[in-house]
């Protein structure tokens, strides 16, 4: 299911106990309406489910906004004893979660598959 808002565009797919969720366009202006965070929130809410994997492949650039709307996501989804996992962040992306030190609140998996079995990472050094 292709779903969109004003900027946003993700691909949502269900899977056993997980929302797979693609995010494909991301443009949001917070002025336009609903933010990121919201419009997930809502589609986790009209499937029951408070477990979704990101797949973050095909945002070039993980801004101030966008870490923002994860943060504030991950706050209601806990409060649901739910889970967000990230998945598929480039190198860049990757290295933005560390600098932000939230590669803690959100562990960033190489794949899907990863993201929903929750393997571990090898602890890289510093």
């Amino acid at each position: 299911m292709l779903a969109a808002a004003p900027g946003c565009e993700f691909d949502v797919q269900r899977g056993p106990d997980w929302l797979l969720v693609r995010i494909t366009s991301v443009d949001v202006d917070p002025a336009d309406g609903l933010s990121l965070a919201d419009q997930l929130w809502e589609v986790m809410e009209r499937h029951f489910i408070y477990r979704m994997v990101l797949e973050m492949d095909q945002v070039p650039v993980l801004n101030s906004y966008l870490i923002g709307q994860l943060v504030s996501l991950r706050r209601r989804v806990e409060e649901h004893h739910g889970v967000i996992r990230l998945c598929g962040l480039s190198p860049y992306n990757h290295r933005v979660l560390q600098t932000t030190r939230l590669d803690n609140l959100f562990l960033p998996y190489c794949t899907r598959q990863e993201a929903v079995l929750g393997c571990s990472r090898p602890r890289q050094p510093r």
